[in-house]
Protein backbone atom coordinates (compact mmCIF):
# COMPACT_ATOMS: atom_id res chain seq x y z
CA UNK A 1 0.00 0.00 0.00
CA UNK A 2 2.84 2.42 0.88
CA UNK A 3 4.58 1.72 -2.42
CA UNK A 4 1.34 2.31 -4.30
CA UNK A 5 0.88 5.66 -2.60
CA UNK A 6 4.45 6.67 -3.38
CA UNK A 7 4.00 5.80 -7.06
CA UNK A 8 0.70 7.67 -7.22
CA UNK A 9 2.32 10.69 -5.59
CA UNK A 10 5.02 10.65 -8.27
CA UNK A 11 2.40 10.63 -11.03
CA UNK A 12 0.49 13.45 -9.31
CA UNK A 13 3.62 15.62 -9.10
CA UNK A 14 4.39 14.91 -12.76
CA UNK A 15 0.86 16.04 -13.64
CA UNK A 16 1.31 19.28 -11.71
CA UNK A 17 -0.98 18.20 -8.87
CA UNK A 18 1.36 18.12 -5.87
CA UNK A 19 -1.28 17.91 -3.14
CA UNK A 20 -4.64 16.14 -2.80
CA UNK A 21 -6.87 15.32 0.15
CA UNK A 22 -6.64 11.98 1.94
CA UNK A 23 -10.03 10.72 0.60
CA UNK A 24 -8.87 11.46 -2.97
CA UNK A 25 -5.59 9.63 -2.34
CA UNK A 26 -7.48 6.64 -0.91
CA UNK A 27 -9.72 6.68 -3.98
CA UNK A 28 -6.73 6.65 -6.33
CA UNK A 29 -5.06 3.80 -4.40
CA UNK A 30 -8.19 1.69 -4.77
CA UNK A 31 -8.77 2.65 -8.41
CA UNK A 32 -7.92 -0.05 -11.02
CA UNK A 33 -6.16 2.47 -13.28
CA UNK A 34 -5.02 5.46 -11.20
CA UNK A 35 -2.58 6.69 -13.88
CA UNK A 36 -5.39 7.21 -16.40
CA UNK A 37 -7.49 8.90 -13.73
CA UNK A 38 -4.64 11.32 -12.95
CA UNK A 39 -4.28 12.11 -16.66
CA UNK A 40 -8.00 12.90 -16.82
CA UNK A 41 -7.71 15.08 -13.73
CA UNK A 42 -4.92 17.04 -15.39
CA UNK A 43 -6.76 17.42 -18.72
CA UNK A 44 -9.88 18.63 -16.86
CA UNK A 45 -7.98 21.43 -15.16
CA UNK A 46 -8.47 19.91 -11.69
CA UNK A 47 -5.84 20.78 -9.14
CA UNK A 48 -4.98 20.50 -5.47
CA UNK A 49 -7.29 20.19 -2.49
CA UNK A 50 -10.26 21.45 -4.57
CA UNK A 51 -10.54 17.94 -6.05
CA UNK A 52 -13.15 15.77 -4.34
CA UNK A 53 -14.00 12.09 -4.65
CA UNK A 54 -17.52 13.06 -5.69
CA UNK A 55 -16.22 15.12 -8.62
CA UNK A 56 -14.17 12.12 -9.77
CA UNK A 57 -16.84 9.44 -9.38
CA UNK A 58 -19.91 11.23 -10.69
CA UNK A 59 -18.30 12.46 -13.90
CA UNK A 60 -14.64 11.45 -14.31
CA UNK A 61 -12.66 13.71 -16.53
CA UNK A 62 -15.19 16.52 -16.36
CA UNK A 63 -13.97 19.61 -18.22
CA UNK A 64 -14.94 22.80 -16.43
CA UNK A 65 -14.99 24.85 -19.63
CA UNK A 66 -14.44 22.85 -22.81
CA UNK A 67 -12.52 24.51 -25.61
CA UNK A 68 -14.90 25.84 -28.23
CA UNK A 69 -14.97 28.63 -30.73
CA UNK A 70 -16.88 31.68 -29.48
CA UNK A 71 -20.47 31.65 -30.66
CA UNK A 72 -21.66 34.87 -32.36
CA UNK A 73 -24.44 36.76 -30.62
CA UNK A 74 -27.68 36.63 -32.62
CA UNK A 75 -28.61 40.31 -32.66
CA UNK A 76 -30.71 42.19 -35.22
CA UNK A 77 -28.50 45.04 -36.47
CA UNK A 78 -29.23 48.43 -38.02
CA UNK A 79 -26.37 50.78 -38.89
CA UNK A 80 -23.96 48.41 -37.10
CA UNK A 81 -26.02 48.61 -33.90
CA UNK A 82 -28.94 46.51 -32.58
CA UNK A 83 -32.38 47.44 -33.84
CA UNK A 84 -34.82 48.85 -31.27
CA UNK A 85 -38.23 50.47 -31.06
CA UNK A 86 -38.83 53.86 -29.52
CA UNK A 87 -41.97 52.65 -27.72
CA UNK A 88 -39.83 50.07 -25.87
CA UNK A 89 -37.44 52.79 -24.65
CA UNK A 90 -39.76 55.78 -24.49
CA UNK A 91 -38.05 58.37 -22.30
CA UNK A 92 -34.78 60.28 -22.45
CA UNK A 93 -32.85 60.25 -19.18
CA UNK A 94 -31.45 63.77 -19.29
CA UNK A 95 -34.54 65.28 -17.64
CA UNK A 96 -35.31 62.37 -15.29
CA UNK A 97 -34.77 62.58 -11.54
CA UNK A 98 -32.50 60.06 -9.77
CA UNK A 99 -34.55 57.65 -7.65
CA UNK A 100 -32.36 55.07 -5.85
CA UNK A 101 -33.61 53.36 -2.69
CA UNK A 102 -31.37 50.81 -0.94
CA UNK A 103 -33.25 48.04 0.88
CA UNK A 104 -30.28 45.94 2.06
CA UNK A 105 -26.55 46.62 2.19
CA UNK A 106 -24.10 45.18 4.74
CA UNK A 107 -22.02 48.39 4.72
CA UNK A 108 -21.89 49.73 8.28
CA UNK A 109 -24.02 46.85 9.55
CA UNK A 110 -21.47 44.05 9.92
CA UNK A 111 -21.19 43.10 13.60
CA UNK A 112 -19.84 39.55 13.51
CA UNK A 113 -16.81 38.54 15.57
CA UNK A 114 -16.39 35.27 13.69
CA UNK A 115 -17.12 33.14 16.74
CA UNK A 116 -18.98 29.83 16.77
CA UNK A 117 -22.01 31.59 18.22
CA UNK A 118 -22.08 33.94 15.22
CA UNK A 119 -22.01 30.96 12.84
CA UNK A 120 -24.88 29.32 14.71
CA UNK A 121 -26.86 32.58 14.64
CA UNK A 122 -26.32 32.94 10.89
CA UNK A 123 -27.56 29.43 10.14
CA UNK A 124 -30.50 29.75 12.55
CA UNK A 125 -31.50 33.02 10.87
CA UNK A 126 -31.22 31.43 7.42
CA UNK A 127 -33.27 28.42 8.48
CA UNK A 128 -36.00 30.53 10.07
CA UNK A 129 -36.32 32.95 7.12
CA UNK A 130 -36.37 30.24 4.47
CA UNK A 131 -38.66 28.02 6.54
CA UNK A 132 -41.28 30.77 6.47
CA UNK A 133 -40.87 31.16 2.71
CA UNK A 134 -41.24 27.41 2.12
CA UNK A 135 -44.45 27.33 4.18
CA UNK A 136 -45.81 30.40 2.38
CA UNK A 137 -44.82 29.46 -1.19
CA UNK A 138 -44.92 25.65 -1.32
CA UNK A 139 -47.95 23.40 -1.41
CA UNK A 140 -47.04 21.40 1.69
CA UNK A 141 -49.32 18.41 2.38
CA UNK A 142 -49.32 19.27 6.10
CA UNK A 143 -47.60 21.54 8.61
CA UNK A 144 -43.90 20.69 9.10
CA UNK A 145 -42.75 19.11 12.35
CA UNK A 146 -39.45 19.35 14.24
CA UNK A 147 -37.15 16.52 13.24
CA UNK A 148 -36.77 15.30 16.83
CA UNK A 149 -40.54 14.92 17.11
CA UNK A 150 -40.68 13.11 13.76
CA UNK A 151 -38.08 10.63 14.95
CA UNK A 152 -39.93 10.09 18.22
CA UNK A 153 -43.17 9.40 16.32
CA UNK A 154 -41.70 7.73 13.21
CA UNK A 155 -43.99 4.69 13.59
CA UNK A 156 -46.92 6.98 12.71
CA UNK A 157 -45.30 7.82 9.37
CA UNK A 158 -44.55 4.38 7.96
CA UNK A 159 -46.44 3.27 4.90
CA UNK A 160 -48.31 5.47 2.45
CA UNK A 161 -51.21 6.59 4.61
CA UNK A 162 -49.64 9.32 6.74
CA UNK A 163 -47.19 11.79 5.16
CA UNK A 164 -44.58 13.55 7.31
CA UNK A 165 -43.06 16.98 6.50
CA UNK A 166 -39.79 18.46 7.72
CA UNK A 167 -37.78 21.56 6.84
CA UNK A 168 -34.07 21.84 7.44
CA UNK A 169 -30.50 22.26 6.21
CA UNK A 170 -29.05 19.78 3.74
CA UNK A 171 -25.94 17.88 4.82
CA UNK A 172 -23.74 15.52 2.81
CA UNK A 173 -25.70 15.33 -0.48
CA UNK A 174 -24.47 12.42 -2.62
CA UNK A 175 -25.52 10.09 -5.41
CA UNK A 176 -25.72 6.32 -4.99
CA UNK A 177 -24.43 3.81 -7.51
CA UNK A 178 -28.02 3.38 -8.73
CA UNK A 179 -28.36 7.12 -9.36
CA UNK A 180 -30.55 7.88 -6.34
CA UNK A 181 -29.97 11.07 -4.35
CA UNK A 182 -29.14 10.68 -0.65
CA UNK A 183 -28.76 13.50 1.84
CA UNK A 184 -29.30 14.36 5.49
CA UNK A 185 -31.62 17.13 6.64
CA UNK A 186 -31.06 18.91 9.93
CA UNK A 187 -32.83 21.45 12.10
CA UNK A 188 -32.10 22.68 15.63
CA UNK A 189 -33.69 19.55 17.14
CA UNK A 190 -32.12 16.71 15.14
CA UNK A 191 -31.18 15.11 11.83
CA UNK A 192 -32.63 12.43 9.52
CA UNK A 193 -31.29 10.57 6.49
CA UNK A 194 -33.28 11.05 3.29
CA UNK A 195 -33.50 9.24 -0.04
CA UNK A 196 -34.93 10.66 -3.28
CA UNK A 197 -35.37 7.81 -5.73
CA UNK A 198 -34.22 7.97 -9.34
CA UNK A 199 -37.46 6.59 -10.70
CA UNK A 200 -37.90 5.18 -14.20
CA UNK A 201 -40.79 4.71 -16.60
CA UNK A 202 -44.30 5.59 -15.44
CA UNK A 203 -43.06 6.30 -11.90
CA UNK A 204 -40.74 9.05 -13.13
CA UNK A 205 -41.60 12.60 -12.03
CA UNK A 206 -39.88 15.23 -14.17
CA UNK A 207 -39.26 17.72 -11.35
CA UNK A 208 -37.75 15.00 -9.17
CA UNK A 209 -35.64 13.67 -12.04
CA UNK A 210 -34.22 17.16 -12.59
CA UNK A 211 -33.27 17.47 -8.93
CA UNK A 212 -31.76 13.98 -8.88
CA UNK A 213 -29.76 14.85 -11.99
CA UNK A 214 -28.52 18.18 -10.64
CA UNK A 215 -28.06 17.22 -6.98
CA UNK A 216 -28.37 19.48 -3.96
CA UNK A 217 -26.00 22.04 -2.46
CA UNK A 218 -24.64 21.54 1.05
CA UNK A 219 -26.45 23.85 3.48
CA UNK A 220 -29.48 24.29 1.21
CA UNK A 221 -32.68 24.88 3.14
CA UNK A 222 -35.47 22.71 1.73
CA UNK A 223 -38.64 20.98 2.78
CA UNK A 224 -39.20 17.24 2.40
CA UNK A 225 -42.41 15.27 2.57
CA UNK A 226 -42.61 11.49 2.65
CA UNK A 227 -42.53 8.45 4.94
CA UNK A 228 -40.07 6.45 7.01
CA UNK A 229 -38.75 3.01 6.12
CA UNK A 230 -40.00 0.02 8.09
CA UNK A 231 -37.03 0.09 10.46
CA UNK A 232 -37.18 3.88 10.68
CA UNK A 233 -33.58 4.58 9.64
CA UNK A 234 -34.39 6.18 6.27
CA UNK A 235 -36.86 8.86 5.17
CA UNK A 236 -38.22 8.19 1.68
CA UNK A 237 -38.86 11.54 -0.02
CA UNK A 238 -42.07 11.82 -2.01
CA UNK A 239 -41.64 15.52 -2.74
CA UNK A 240 -39.14 18.35 -2.28
CA UNK A 241 -40.18 21.91 -1.44
CA UNK A 242 -38.11 25.02 -2.28
CA UNK A 243 -38.64 28.58 -1.00
CA UNK A 244 -39.38 30.20 -4.36
CA UNK A 245 -42.94 30.86 -5.49
CA UNK A 246 -44.04 29.73 -8.93
CA UNK A 247 -44.11 33.20 -10.52
CA UNK A 248 -43.36 36.85 -9.88
CA UNK A 249 -45.22 39.96 -11.00
CA UNK A 250 -42.81 42.64 -12.19
CA UNK A 251 -43.13 46.25 -11.13
CA UNK A 252 -43.00 48.87 -13.88
CA UNK A 253 -41.52 52.33 -13.39
CA UNK A 254 -43.69 55.36 -14.13
CA UNK A 255 -40.87 57.09 -15.97
CA UNK A 256 -39.53 54.95 -18.80
CA UNK A 257 -35.79 55.45 -18.41
CA UNK A 258 -33.32 52.58 -18.79
CA UNK A 259 -30.64 50.87 -16.73
CA UNK A 260 -27.47 49.39 -18.25
CA UNK A 261 -25.29 46.64 -16.80
CA UNK A 262 -21.55 45.94 -16.85
CA UNK A 263 -19.22 43.91 -14.66
CA UNK A 264 -15.60 42.78 -14.44
CA UNK A 265 -13.98 45.76 -16.16
CA UNK A 266 -10.58 44.79 -14.68
CA UNK A 267 -8.90 48.15 -15.21
CA UNK A 268 -5.19 47.74 -14.50
CA UNK A 269 -4.92 44.41 -16.30
CA UNK A 270 -2.99 44.17 -19.56
CA UNK A 271 -6.07 42.46 -21.00
CA UNK A 272 -8.43 45.37 -20.22
CA UNK A 273 -10.10 46.28 -23.54
CA UNK A 274 -9.62 50.05 -23.44
CA UNK A 275 -10.22 50.68 -27.15
CA UNK A 276 -13.63 49.01 -26.88
CA UNK A 277 -14.38 51.10 -23.78
CA UNK A 278 -13.83 54.32 -25.75
CA UNK A 279 -16.02 52.92 -28.54
CA UNK A 280 -18.79 52.52 -25.96
CA UNK A 281 -18.20 56.05 -24.65
CA UNK A 282 -18.63 57.42 -28.16
CA UNK A 283 -21.90 55.50 -28.44
CA UNK A 284 -23.09 56.86 -25.09
CA UNK A 285 -22.53 60.42 -26.31
CA UNK A 286 -24.06 60.08 -29.78
CA UNK A 287 -26.72 57.33 -29.95
CA UNK A 288 -30.43 58.03 -29.28
CA UNK A 289 -30.84 54.77 -27.33
CA UNK A 290 -28.01 55.80 -24.99
CA UNK A 291 -29.96 58.94 -24.11
CA UNK A 292 -32.56 56.73 -22.37
CA UNK A 293 -29.97 55.25 -19.94
CA UNK A 294 -30.22 56.90 -16.52
CA UNK A 295 -28.39 54.26 -14.46
CA UNK A 296 -25.29 52.11 -15.02
CA UNK A 297 -24.89 49.18 -12.60
CA UNK A 298 -21.29 47.96 -12.19
CA UNK A 299 -21.40 44.55 -10.49
CA UNK A 300 -17.87 44.22 -9.13
CA UNK A 301 -14.25 43.69 -10.21
CA UNK A 302 -14.06 47.11 -11.82
CA UNK A 303 -10.28 46.92 -11.26
CA UNK A 304 -7.97 43.92 -11.46
CA UNK A 305 -6.57 44.46 -7.96
CA UNK A 306 -3.11 43.62 -6.64
CA UNK A 307 -1.97 40.32 -5.10
CA UNK A 308 -5.21 38.52 -5.94
CA UNK A 309 -3.39 35.43 -7.29
CA UNK A 310 0.27 34.32 -7.60
CA UNK A 311 2.16 36.01 -10.41
CA UNK A 312 -0.56 38.61 -11.03
CA UNK A 313 2.00 41.45 -11.15
CA UNK A 314 3.25 40.11 -14.50
CA UNK A 315 -0.21 40.64 -16.01
CA UNK A 316 -0.78 44.18 -14.70
CA UNK A 317 -0.40 47.39 -16.67
CA UNK A 318 -1.07 49.44 -13.48
CA UNK A 319 0.64 47.85 -10.49
CA UNK A 320 -0.67 50.31 -7.88
CA UNK A 321 -4.14 49.55 -6.48
CA UNK A 322 -5.09 53.20 -5.95
CA UNK A 323 -3.78 53.96 -9.42
CA UNK A 324 -6.18 51.38 -10.84
CA UNK A 325 -9.18 52.99 -9.13
CA UNK A 326 -8.06 56.48 -10.18
CA UNK A 327 -7.81 55.35 -13.79
CA UNK A 328 -11.25 53.76 -13.64
CA UNK A 329 -12.67 56.99 -12.21
CA UNK A 330 -11.20 58.83 -15.19
CA UNK A 331 -12.86 56.37 -17.57
CA UNK A 332 -16.24 56.83 -15.89
CA UNK A 333 -15.88 60.61 -16.20
CA UNK A 334 -16.17 60.15 -19.97
CA UNK A 335 -19.81 59.05 -19.60
CA UNK A 336 -22.56 61.64 -20.24
CA UNK A 337 -23.55 63.71 -17.23
CA UNK A 338 -27.05 62.25 -17.08
CA UNK A 339 -25.75 58.74 -16.24
CA UNK A 340 -25.65 57.78 -12.54
CA UNK A 341 -23.39 54.80 -11.70
CA UNK A 342 -24.13 52.24 -8.98
CA UNK A 343 -20.91 50.41 -8.09
CA UNK A 344 -20.41 47.36 -5.87
CA UNK A 345 -17.26 45.34 -5.11
CA UNK A 346 -16.20 41.87 -6.22
CA UNK A 347 -13.49 39.41 -5.30
CA UNK A 348 -10.77 41.51 -7.03
CA UNK A 349 -11.67 44.69 -5.15
CA UNK A 350 -10.11 46.29 -2.08
CA UNK A 351 -12.61 44.95 0.46
CA UNK A 352 -12.78 41.87 2.66
CA UNK A 353 -13.23 38.66 0.64
CA UNK A 354 -15.96 37.32 2.95
CA UNK A 355 -19.52 37.90 1.72
CA UNK A 356 -21.57 39.95 2.18
CA UNK A 357 -18.93 42.57 1.35
CA UNK A 358 -19.10 46.22 2.46
CA UNK A 359 -18.58 48.95 -0.08
CA UNK A 360 -15.24 50.52 -1.02
CA UNK A 361 -13.45 52.77 1.46
CA UNK A 362 -13.91 56.58 1.35
CA UNK A 363 -10.26 57.00 0.25
CA UNK A 364 -11.18 55.17 -2.95
CA UNK A 365 -14.62 56.74 -3.38
CA UNK A 366 -13.27 60.29 -3.36
CA UNK A 367 -11.97 59.97 -6.93
CA UNK A 368 -15.45 59.24 -8.33
CA UNK A 369 -18.27 61.60 -9.26
CA UNK A 370 -21.95 60.74 -9.96
CA UNK A 371 -21.42 57.30 -8.42
CA UNK A 372 -23.44 55.58 -5.69
CA UNK A 373 -21.32 53.03 -3.79
CA UNK A 374 -23.00 49.95 -2.30
CA UNK A 375 -21.97 46.60 -0.87
CA UNK A 376 -22.08 43.15 -2.43
CA UNK A 377 -24.79 41.97 -2.67
CA UNK A 378 -27.14 44.94 -2.72
CA UNK A 379 -30.94 44.90 -2.83
CA UNK A 380 -32.20 48.26 -4.12
CA UNK A 381 -34.87 49.93 -6.22
CA UNK A 382 -34.51 52.20 -9.25
CA UNK A 383 -37.65 54.25 -9.87
CA UNK A 384 -39.61 51.65 -7.88
CA UNK A 385 -38.28 48.64 -9.83
CA UNK A 386 -36.54 46.18 -7.48
CA UNK A 387 -33.03 45.03 -8.40
CA UNK A 388 -30.72 42.52 -6.76
CA UNK A 389 -27.10 42.98 -7.78
CA UNK A 390 -24.54 40.35 -6.77
CA UNK A 391 -21.03 39.95 -8.09
CA UNK A 392 -21.50 36.19 -8.36
CA UNK A 393 -18.51 34.52 -6.68
CA UNK A 394 -20.72 31.65 -5.50
CA UNK A 395 -21.29 30.60 -9.12
CA UNK A 396 -17.99 28.73 -8.62
CA UNK A 397 -19.67 26.66 -5.88
CA UNK A 398 -22.77 26.00 -7.97
CA UNK A 399 -20.60 24.78 -10.86
CA UNK A 400 -18.71 22.46 -8.52
CA UNK A 401 -21.81 21.31 -6.62
CA UNK A 402 -24.57 20.89 -9.22
CA UNK A 403 -24.22 18.78 -12.33
CA UNK A 404 -26.45 21.02 -14.43
CA UNK A 405 -24.50 24.25 -13.85
CA UNK A 406 -21.50 25.12 -16.02
CA UNK A 407 -19.43 28.22 -16.69
CA UNK A 408 -20.78 28.19 -20.23
CA UNK A 409 -24.32 28.63 -18.83
CA UNK A 410 -23.99 30.71 -15.64
CA UNK A 411 -27.63 31.76 -15.84
CA UNK A 412 -28.55 28.29 -14.57
CA UNK A 413 -26.69 29.15 -11.35
CA UNK A 414 -28.82 32.29 -11.07
CA UNK A 415 -31.99 30.22 -11.50
CA UNK A 416 -30.82 27.90 -8.74
CA UNK A 417 -30.14 30.88 -6.44
CA UNK A 418 -33.69 32.13 -6.94
CA UNK A 419 -35.16 28.66 -6.37
CA UNK A 420 -33.28 28.48 -3.08
CA UNK A 421 -33.81 32.17 -2.26
CA UNK A 422 -30.15 32.23 -1.31
CA UNK A 423 -27.08 33.55 -3.12
CA UNK A 424 -24.40 31.35 -1.57
CA UNK A 425 -25.75 28.43 0.48
CA UNK A 426 -22.55 26.40 0.89
CA UNK A 427 -20.39 27.09 3.93
CA UNK A 428 -16.71 26.22 3.52
CA UNK A 429 -16.74 26.10 -0.27
CA UNK A 430 -15.04 28.39 -2.78
CA UNK A 431 -16.94 31.44 -1.52
CA UNK A 432 -15.80 32.83 1.85
CA UNK A 433 -18.79 33.81 3.98
CA UNK A 434 -19.11 36.19 6.92
CA UNK A 435 -21.32 34.74 9.70
CA UNK A 436 -23.57 37.72 10.39
CA UNK A 437 -26.42 37.38 12.94
CA UNK A 438 -28.78 38.03 10.02
CA UNK A 439 -27.84 36.04 6.93
CA UNK A 440 -27.25 38.79 4.36
CA UNK A 441 -27.28 36.37 1.43
CA UNK A 442 -30.92 35.32 1.83
CA UNK A 443 -32.99 36.75 -1.03
CA UNK A 444 -35.58 38.53 1.08
CA UNK A 445 -37.76 39.77 -1.81
CA UNK A 446 -37.88 38.34 -5.33
CA UNK A 447 -36.30 41.02 -7.55
CA UNK A 448 -37.71 42.35 -10.79
CA UNK A 449 -34.16 42.29 -12.18
CA UNK A 450 -31.40 40.01 -10.88
CA UNK A 451 -27.87 40.74 -12.09
CA UNK A 452 -24.53 38.99 -11.56
CA UNK A 453 -21.06 39.03 -13.14
CA UNK A 454 -17.83 37.25 -12.20
CA UNK A 455 -17.79 34.55 -14.89
CA UNK A 456 -17.20 36.88 -17.88
CA UNK A 457 -20.21 35.54 -19.77
CA UNK A 458 -23.26 37.33 -21.08
CA UNK A 459 -26.99 36.62 -21.00
CA UNK A 460 -30.33 38.37 -20.53
CA UNK A 461 -33.40 36.14 -20.11
CA UNK A 462 -36.65 35.94 -18.14
CA UNK A 463 -37.19 33.38 -15.38
CA UNK A 464 -40.57 33.17 -13.67
CA UNK A 465 -41.13 36.91 -14.03
CA UNK A 466 -37.61 38.04 -13.08
CA UNK A 467 -35.19 39.39 -15.68
CA UNK A 468 -31.83 37.63 -15.24
CA UNK A 469 -28.79 39.57 -16.44
CA UNK A 470 -25.34 38.03 -16.56
CA UNK A 471 -23.24 41.15 -17.07
CA UNK A 472 -20.51 41.10 -19.68
CA UNK A 473 -16.84 41.73 -18.96
CA UNK A 474 -14.52 44.34 -20.44
CA UNK A 475 -11.49 42.05 -20.23
CA UNK A 476 -10.05 39.88 -22.98
CA UNK A 477 -9.24 36.21 -22.43
CA UNK A 478 -6.70 35.82 -19.62
CA UNK A 479 -3.88 33.29 -19.51
CA UNK A 480 -5.78 31.29 -16.87
CA UNK A 481 -8.92 31.22 -19.00
CA UNK A 482 -6.84 30.16 -22.00
CA UNK A 483 -5.41 27.29 -19.97
CA UNK A 484 -8.96 26.15 -19.14
CA UNK A 485 -10.15 26.67 -22.69
CA UNK A 486 -12.71 29.24 -21.50
CA UNK A 487 -13.82 31.85 -24.03
CA UNK A 488 -15.32 35.00 -22.42
CA UNK A 489 -18.04 37.12 -24.03
CA UNK A 490 -16.63 40.64 -23.61
CA UNK A 491 -17.90 44.12 -24.35
CA UNK A 492 -21.67 43.52 -24.34
CA UNK A 493 -23.69 46.33 -22.76
CA UNK A 494 -27.08 45.06 -21.53
CA UNK A 495 -29.83 47.69 -21.42
CA UNK A 496 -33.22 47.16 -19.73
CA UNK A 497 -35.98 49.75 -19.75
CA UNK A 498 -37.56 50.22 -16.32
CA UNK A 499 -40.93 51.28 -17.71
CA UNK A 500 -41.43 48.47 -20.24
CA UNK A 501 -38.86 45.84 -19.16
CA UNK A 502 -37.76 45.50 -22.77
CA UNK A 503 -34.09 44.61 -23.07
CA UNK A 504 -31.36 44.90 -25.67
CA UNK A 505 -27.66 44.02 -25.84
CA UNK A 506 -25.15 46.30 -27.53
CA UNK A 507 -21.88 44.71 -28.79
CA UNK A 508 -18.70 46.78 -28.74
CA UNK A 509 -16.08 44.07 -29.37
Amino acid sequence: MAADRAQIMQHLRAAGIPLVSRPVMDFLVAHPDPVSMIKEMKSSGMNGLAITVDSLTRNPGRVIAPIAAPEPEQISMRNNMPDWKREDFPMDAIDAMIDIKVHYDITGNSITEGKMGDINDAFNDRLERLRKLIIANSNLPRRPMDIARLQAEKSRFQGRENIAVAIGLVNDPRHTKNGHLMFNIEDASGEISCLLMNRKGDDRIIEHAQIVEAGLMPDDVIGVSGTFSQNGDMFYVDDLHFPMQSSHDKKFAEQGVSVAFLSDIHVGSKTFLEAQWHKMIQWFNTDPLARTIKYLVLSGDCVDGVGIYPGQDKELSIKDLYGQYSRFAELLELLPEWVECIMLPGNHDAVRPAEPQPTLEPDIQQDFNTTTFVGNPCDFSLDGVRLLSYHGKSIDDFVAGLRTVTYRDPVEAMRQMLRRRHLAPQWGGKTPLSPEPEDGLVIREVPDIFVTGHVHGHACIDFRGTTLVCSSTWQDQTSYQRMLGFQPKPCMLTVVNLGTHKSISIPFA
